[in-house]
């Protein structure tokens, strides 16, 4: 908060009485309102603009006359956990790649730890060098068809509400609660009235619509066609277009982001990992893909910055403008977005502003409460008469799945694996020392040929998630991230061919973003070696377990029609 010393050296600074504490010098930078570039210097006093197009002398002084200069990038829905680095790792990974704003909901870790997961994200957000933004999560539990961690109820979240990061309520999937007026759901949205709640609400349409908007819920990343767009942005909803490593929707609705919509709709990875990050960016690669698909520069930048701002209250950013904050982004190439420089609060992004930080002590870190699994714990006995049998099925680049009825193989009284068809079998455990049970099912479309692939990573309520065609390698992966609190694990022949340690809640590596990139690398040539279709098997898996996506999903409950929320016998 500016006390009056402070307002008078902005005064100063802006009428060019004295040198800016930093001046970008004779840039040109976009005015996002209109799109159009502007000449001249951009004067920064503090964390803030002070001056734009006049000419300015700083105390310190970085030549724009090559550059373009636009506002600080705002990933408007993102969970950091999925970046399987800590929220400071994150902070490291991200920044300098221009996204200044992250609004993260940390229901992943939420759903292993509780209160205990959302004040370690809050305790971050104080150090993190770009401006993390806590929603709080609304769905801990997501569901009653799964085992989660913890339970947070509306006063549980009350309680966190006081916090200088945070922002509202996070995503609200239980859409299905709230159109039957679950009574805990109606505690969280009359508890949230008048801040912002932020939406999930795949194929919702009509008046089940009308219900979710009408609560209080603003906007939208589970949004994946045009047509299911237009109406939501008719109906007032911000569209917000997501682009992660599993779930892409910008090449489906970037037709619809023009001058007219881009006000309502903006940009967020939700769930991207370090090798999609390092390999093609983050809110960078974003908006780079959506000039390519056709979409304006001005509408693009426009999206990814003041709409955002503007979808969650924050009225401090989003522009190059006297007033602002001083989140910049200097890039090189304007319509390739490629990124020379990132100025976050008025401090030029660098490995020393970083290294200013202080550290914040993991949580969870014995999180996994499983005792050892033996291969028969996955057997499935057969039922006498059952022409088919429910089977997920997968399709790449999307976490909606298919509910398939296939002819089952069985044999010896129990159902079977069947890689000729690319039916695998697909397990969810009980990690959290609650229940212990295990849901049984099978998934076609990894192309998985030989071995196991198992996941702390399941959403939201994170079990371990296993699947493969034989029950001796999905013990043997079961049983290693048992061992090691959490992550990734291949199994092949019996043994342990590539592993990925999360021992974070068995959702987070505590190694630098470098090395979890190259580790998921040697994951994703492992995978493809045994013959898996999928270019991210992993997030693949793990969204398997998350029951508010349509239409076939698996829970330590067992098989969830989605469409009609209720768990499913076997066959």
């Amino acid at each position: 908060m500016a006390n009056a010393q402070h307002i008078a050296r902005i005064i100063d600074q802006a009428l060019g009485r004295t040198p800016a504490d930093l001046v970008i010098r004779n840039t040109r930078f976009l005015e996002v309102i209109s799109g159009k570039l502007f000449h001249g210097d951009i004067a920064i006093c503090g964390d803030r603009i002070v001056g734009t197009q006049e000419s300015y002398h700083g105390v310190k002084e970085i030549d724009g006359s090559d550059l373009t200069v636009v506002p600080g990038f705002i990933d408007t829905h993102v969970h950091c956990e999925s970046s399987l680095v800590t929220p400071l790792e994150f902070d490291r990974c991200v920044l300098p790649r221009g996204t200044t704003t992250a609004i993260c909901d940390p229901h992943e870790i939420a759903n292993v730890l509780g209160s205990e997961g959302i004040q370690y994200f809050m305790r971050c957000a104080e150090q993190s060098c770009l401006d993390l933004r806590v929603q709080l999560s609304s769905c801990v539990p997501t569901t009653e068809l799964e085992t989660a961690g913890a339970r947070l109820s509306a006063a549980d979240l009350v309680a966190l509400r006081d916090h200088p990061s945070v922002i509202g309520l996070a995503e609200f999937m239980n859409y299905p609660g709230l159109l039957a007026k679950d009574p805990q759901v109606l505690d969280k949205l009359a508890a949230f009235q008048g801040w912002h709640i932020d939406g999930h609400a795949p194929l919702v349409r009509g008046k089940n619509l009308n219900a979710y908007l009408a609560c209080g819920i603003c906007t939208c990343h589970e949004t994946t066609s045009a047509e299911e767009a237009r109406e939501k942005l008719s109906k007032g909803m911000h569209v917000l277009i997501r682009e992660g490593t599993v779930s892409k929707d910008l090449a489906a609705l970037a037709p619809l982001l023009d001058a007219r919509t881009s006000n309502a709709m903006a940009f967020c990875t939700d769930d991207r990992n370090p090798l999609d990050i390092a390999e093609q960016g983050h809110l960078d690669y974003l908006i780079r893909r959506a000039i390519a698909l056709g979409i304006a520069e001005g509408d693009a930048y426009r999206a990814a910055t003041w709409s955002a701002a503007r979808a969650f209250g924050l009225r401090d950013r989003g522009l190059v403008a006297p007033g602002k904050r001083a989140d910049l982004v200097l890039l090189s190439d304007y319509r390739c977005c490629e990124v020379h420089s990132v100025v976050s609060a008025g401090r030029l992004v660098s490995p020393e502003l970083f290294a200013q930080r202080q550290t914040i002590d993991p949580v969870g870190l014995n999180s996994v409460k499983r005792a050892i699994v033996r291969p028969r714990d996955f057997l499935m006995p057969a039922t006498t008469g059952d022409s088919t049998i429910a089977v997920i099925g997968v399709n790449a680049g999307s976490i909606v799945t298919d509910h398939r009825r296939l002819p089952p193989q069985i044999r010896d009284g129990y159902y079977q694996a069947d890689t000729r068809r690319d039916i695998l079998k697909v397990c969810v455990l009980e990690r959290h020392g609650h229940s212990g049970d295990i849901g049984r099912g099978f998934v076609q479309g990894f192309g998985l040929l030989r071995g196991a692939l198992a996941s702390s990573v399941g959403h939201d309520s994170h079990n371990l998630c296993v699947l493969g065609s034989q029950d001796d390698d999905m013990a043997v992966a079961v049983n290693r991230l048992i061992d090691i609190g959490g992550g990734f694990a291949i199994a092949l022949d019996g043994q342990i061919i590539e592993e990925l340690p999360l021992p974070v809640a068995g959702l987070m590596s505590l190694a630098p973003y470098e090395t979890v990139h190259q580790q998921l690398a040697a994951l994703r040539d492992a995978v493809q070696a045994l013959g898996c279709s999928l270019p991210e098997p992993f997030l693949q898996l793990a969204f398997l377990a998350l029951p508010v996506i349509p239409h076939l999903k698996i829970t330590d409950q067992g098989l969830v029609d989605v469409d009609n929320f209720c768990l499913l016998n076997t066959g």
